[in-house]
């Protein structure tokens, strides 16, 4: 086990972080602490006044893979200022969502886990994706208690669509086997579009059963570290027509984020959807 102290962390509250719907395996503790399972193992977070603690067991260097996974070298107070010229929305939402960091997930978890997300709500998500860790991740020990790794696609590719009916997918199922195919096979290569510009990338995410628009925009964004990514759901049409654009229609809203936020559309959608569903 590791531990990891880190004094003065500006811009980070764990309910902010975590309750803001870009992750799926963070559970929250008695003590108000989370554990989550991550790529590289499991990981503890708490907070002690303006002090962060990290505790866990990780593959990798540890200090570096929490820097990373919790974008800890950006400035968002540079850049909430910078959203924040000339608008009193997003003062108010970023002001009630200060805490929030976008972190640097796993791109093939959040491949499937955002297929998962379509037509589902977050407890049901999470349950989705513990069933499909449980009976295809491997094993990690972590404080007396077993965690499960998410399954690469090789690992994952054992299971059928009938196997993954099992785990309560329901009609995603078919479109969870045909992603795994694709990528364990190497016609999708997650490495590649890593490496695309965003339009590209998207695109490319697109021709993948099951990724509509805005489930892609929800990779980009969470894992591929494409911040101008604005993905546009049932909360964010309500918020965007409320406070910005008198239209409910994805194209619209996502070239007026496009030009309102820049390259930081994908911070403002967070403290928008944060904000609209939480306040």
């Amino acid at each position: 086990m590791e531990s990891l102290v880190l004094h003065n962390v500006k811009d980070f509250e764990l309910t902010h972080i975590f309750e803001c719907g870009q992750c799926f395996r963070w559970k929250k503790e008695e003590d108000g602490s989370y554990t989550g399972v991550i790529k590289q193992g499991v990981l503890n977070v708490r907070k002690q006044g303006q002090d962060v603690c990290f505790c866990g067991e990780l593959d990798g260097d540890f200090k570096a893979i929490c820097e990373d996974y919790f974008d800890l070298k950006r400035d968002y107070s540079a850049i909430k200022k910078k959203l924040c010229e000339n608008d009193e929305n997003m003062k108010m939402a970023s002001a009630y969502g200060y805490g929030i960091r976008i972190l640097n997930q796993d791109p093939w978890e959040m491949l499937v886990s955002f297929i998962i997300s379509a037509a589902n709500n977050i407890p049901r998500i999470s349950k989705t994706i513990e069933n499909i860790a449980k009976a295809y991740g491997r094993e990690v020990e972590y404080n007396g208690n077993t965690y499960y790794l998410f399954p690469s696609p090789e690992e994952l590719s054992r299971a059928s669509i009938e196997d993954l009916r099992a785990l309560n997918l329901g009609f995603r199922d078919k479109y969870v086997h045909e992603a795994t195919r694709l990528v364990a096979s190497g016609e999708v290569r997650i490495e590649d579009i890593l490496k695309m510009d965003t339009i590209s990338a998207r695109e490319e995410l697109m021709k993948i059963p099951g990724i509509g628009a805005k489930v892609a925009d929800c990779i980009l964004l969470f894992s591929m570290r494409r911040m101008e990514s604005f993905p546009v759901d049932t909360w964010i049409k309500k918020v965007m027509s409320e406070l910005y654009v008198d239209s409910t229609n994805i194209t619209q809203i996502n070239q007026y984020a496009a030009h309102k936020f820049g390259k930081y559309a994908g911070i403002a959608q967070q403290y928008l959807f944060y904000y609209k569903r939480s306040a």
